[in-house]
């Protein structure tokens, strides 16, 4: 029964939260993933009591969903809490020190290429490294 409970309970949270609350994968979006399914196996498992659990998993889950709405409307605060996107290449010319930087390789950044289909890196107008972890290429005119 116990099973039951969380499963429809973390179920319940997420659909309350919006489909958007974890539909981008940021870096909060992670952590507060990882917490939850942690703190909700506890009280799975009996290692937790289950009360003061589910208050804290809902205590979590408002959290998430109040920074990721001020992050929608507050430019610091998504900067903060998001990141901001790194440039990787500009104008055709790759930035070797910001992908060693960021542990892009080459190989990562001829996949993202590819699926564009282009070939090489001086077909592209901006490749940037999005704060989700997504290489994204703007191709050139």
């Amino acid at each position: 029964m116990r099973a039951v409970l969380i499963f429809f309970y973390g179920l319940l949270l997420v659909r309350i939260a919006g489909r958007r609350v974890f539909g981008r994968w940021s870096a909060i979006d992670i952590v507060v993933s990882i917490v939850i399914g942690s703190n909700l196996s506890r009280a799975l498992t009996g290692n937790a009591p289950l009360w003061g659990t589910l208050a804290a998993t809902t205590l979590l889950m408002a959290l998430h969903y109040g920074l990721a709405h001020a992050a929608v409307r507050m430019r610091w605060v998504s900067r903060l809490i998001e990141g901001a996107p790194i440039c990787l290449a500009d104008a055709g010319k790759a930035d070797e020190r910001a992908m060693r930087r960021q542990g892009v390789s080459l190989a990562d950044l001829h996949e993202a290429l590819r699926d564009k289909g282009l070939e090489h890196v001086a077909q592209t107008r901006l490749i940037n490294l999005e704060p989700s972890g997504n290489v994204t290429v703007l191709k050139s005119d």
